[in-house]
């Protein structure tokens, strides 16, 4: 097995409050801007004439338009550099914003939703590339943690600003908060210089397309990338299981807002004590344990009969999602050959991003065909055989306790496919 050369970061971050209102204040405004924009996708393809059913698939267009940017955003941060890929992505999202707050059609709607998920694709993987090379190995988890948190506080508080807004200039409101709160993450974010990776890469050698990657990484996607993908799909059909039961149960739509947004707030305070834990008993400690509550949640979703028990599953698949936090990023950075980190990291993140857009799809399928808790209990089963994926696998590729001389990155990062 041949290891990568030594991973030099010359420019390591001792302390995460430099990165304050560099990096983890644009994350929550960036965060804001998701929230606020989501409610809004659906009402304003319904405005503009769309069936239910069409305004309903408009809200995986922006997942479908990340998964279309994970393909070529590791070649882009390899050659732009971090600071120029936000620029960028960030200028990509606020165009992609615009045509949704101008759009004359639903056509239109959709195509700046796709743009707007291109960008996020772009903007995750740059700040995600840069965090990987700055932070030292012992604070990564609480770096990845504290950055997935101050995404999810955003986005928790993003609708409550986007309802004001709404009040005063109509349903588009959501989408000029969004405007706003994507230009100030990207000019914020922006300030950040270049990370000066001591790892040299041929002048002459291209990025490695997401083709590429993939064969070099093939056992390491096709077995660690596995329990990524898995997590994906249990994090993002909560997103459909608690909206479909509580109407399951008869309750009002402001009720199962409710009882999402108890579940959200789980979220954000269990992702920083995450980090922590990690940081100090390893990344299996926590993806494990994550999808288990996660698919314990679920199972318990059937056997709910009233908002309260609902809510109490809610809390559950909340803390399960909570504790999680991070521990993709992380376990990305972690196994991350330091030559090729931001081509690697695309195809990382392709494998959740996956699972995000595929879990609620699998849920409307599963729902059309059979009753709506067999649905959610396939999801339970998806979470579990995640937890066993991550619990066979995590080991593999990121021993712990951590040997002193090399990190996990050097040790596997070129595992490829003889590992």
């Amino acid at each position: 097995m041949t290891s990568c050369p030594q991973e030099e970061k010359p420019v390591e971050v001792s302390s995460l409050r430099p990165l304050l209102f560099t990096v983890y204040v644009p994350a929550a405004a960036y965060g804001v801007g998701m929230g606020a924009a989501a409610p809004v996708m659906t009402l304003t393809a319904l405005d503009l004439g769309a069936s239910p059913a069409v305004a309903g698939l408009t809200v995986a267009l922006v997942g479908l338009g990340q998964i279309i940017g994970d393909i070529p955003a590791g070649q882009v941060v390899s050659r732009l550099g971090e600071r120029l890929s936000i620029v960028g992505a960030s200028t990509a999202g606020v165009l992609g914003v615009l045509l949704c707050l101008l759009a004359p059609s639903v056509p239109v709607l959709c195509a700046g939703l796709i743009v707007v998920g291109l960008s996020n694709a772009i903007w995750g993987l740059a700040r995600m590339s840069y965090l990987s090379e700055v932070i030292p190995f012992d604070r990564r988890a609480r770096a990845m943690s504290l950055f997935g948190g101050a995404m999810r506080l955003g986005f928790f508080i993003g609708p409550f600003l986007g309802a004001a807004v709404i009040f005063g200039v109509g349903t588009r409101g959501g989408f000029v908060v969004q405007l706003v709160a994507i230009a100030l993450a990207g000019y914020l974010m922006a300030r950040l210089p270049d990370p000066d990776s001591g790892t040299s890469r041929d002048a002459a050698q291209p990025p490695l397309s997401l083709l590429g990657i993939g064969r070099a990484h093939r056992t390491l996607l096709l077995t660690l990338g596995t329990g990524s993908l898995l997590m994906g799909a249990a994090r993002a059909s909560r997103e459909a299981v608690l909206p479909l039961w509580a109407d399951h149960l008869g309750t009002t739509a402001a009720t199962a807002s409710l009882i999402y947004g108890i579940g959200a707030g789980l979220d954000v305070l269990c992702a920083y004590p995450a980090g922590h834990l990690m940081d100090r008993y390893g990344r299996r400690f926590i993806a494990v344990p994550s999808l288990v509550i996660l698919g314990l949640g679920y199972l318990a979703v059937p056997f709910t009969d009233t908002a309260l028990t609902l809510t109490l599953a809610a809390v559950v698949m909340g803390v399960g999602n909570g504790i999680g936090n991070g521990v993709i990023m992380t376990i990305g950075a972690d196994v991350a050959p330091a030559a090729t980190r931001a081509e690697f990291l695309a195809a990382w993140r392709l494998t959740h991003d996956c699972g995000f857009f595929v879990g609620p799809l699998a849920i409307s399928g599963l729902v059309a065909v059979a009753p709506l808790a067999v649905a959610v209990l396939s999801i339970s089963a998806i979470s579990m055989l995640g937890a066993v994926a991550m619990a066979r696998y995590i080991p593999v590729y990121i021993p712990w306790p951590r040997r002193a001389a090399r990190t996990p990155g050097e040790q596997f990062g070129a595992v490829g496919g003889t590992a």
